[in-house]
């Protein structure tokens, strides 16, 4: 792919396609520079970029929720055979295909969702969840289904949290009268937000650290690195007993 390098060909179609919430550099022409949260989502990714390797090399990628294409592009720097970019959303798949043309970055974009991981029928070596979860009216399912249909070995992940950072030591099971560990603060919670956080009708849901880091167990993933407050490295294992996407027919009443 040939690199778009006009500089004020680039600002124009920039403009076009905003509003962004990746702040890109292309060319020197910034596609979200009053940012609210300054130059993101670089300004995060400083923060973890060292625990991911250097060399991608033969390695393949998918990036869920790509938006505007910033870790997409990031991925194919470090010389990812394959690169593939999802998201629901035909604004923001239009701004990453630009930002791709104008990097010179050979990546597929497609519009799909995350409950629609089963139609791209192959699994990657890396798969990047990154600001996504939140979003989410079925959170634990989208998570079941990046490790039953993508996921081969690394998952990033990254989820905006609110409340406790604390982690409090759990038993493997409580009786039913028990109900005091609920209200520890370090115990895992799902905050549901109804109509609005941050002025977004988007986010649904806020966990505790302790219940994103409960859900990648849950779902699979073994948390090999925490290198940011929000961005978790993981390794696909096997689930617990009783996890999964298909609620199973064996409880007590079962």
């Amino acid at each position: 792919m040939s690199a778009t390098t006009d500089r004020d060909e680039i600002r124009r179609r920039a403009a076009a396609l905003g509003p962004w919430f990746h702040n890109l550099d292309l060319h020197g022409v910034r596609t979200a520079p009053d940012h609210f949260l300054g130059d993101y989502p670089a300004i995060k990714w400083r923060h973890f970029a060292h625990a991911i390797p250097q060399d991608l090399t033969g390695r393949s990628v998918l990036d869920i929720g790509c938006n505007g294409g910033f870790y997409a592009i990031e991925m194919k720097r470090r010389g990812a055979a394959r690169v593939v970019g999802i998201d629901s959303d035909d604004d923001y798949l239009a701004q990453a295909r630009f930002a791709a043309e104008v990097t010179g970055a050979e990546i597929e974009f497609r519009n799909l969702s995350v409950y629609d991981l089963a139609r791209l029928g192959e699994r990657f070596d890396i798969v990047l969840f990154m600001g996504v979860l939140y979003h989410l009216r079925h959170p634990l399912l989208a998570l079941d289904l990046v490790h039953e249909h993508v996921a081969r070995d690394m998952l990033v992940f990254q989820s905006m949290q609110r409340g406790s950072a604390e982690v409090a030591p759990l038993r493997e099971d409580y009786d039913f009268a028990e109900t005091a560990h609920f209200d520890a603060p370090g115990y895992p919670k799902l905050h549901f937000i109804e109509r609005r956080y941050a002025h977004d009708q988007t986010n649904w849901w806020a966990p505790n650290r302790a219940c994103t880091e409960a859900m990648l167990r849950s779902a699979g993933f073994e948390i090999a690195d925490h290198p940011e407050a929000e961005v978790y490295i993981c390794r696909r294992v096997e689930p617990p007993e009783g996890a999964g996407a298909v609620y199973p027919a064996r409880g007590a009443g079962a």
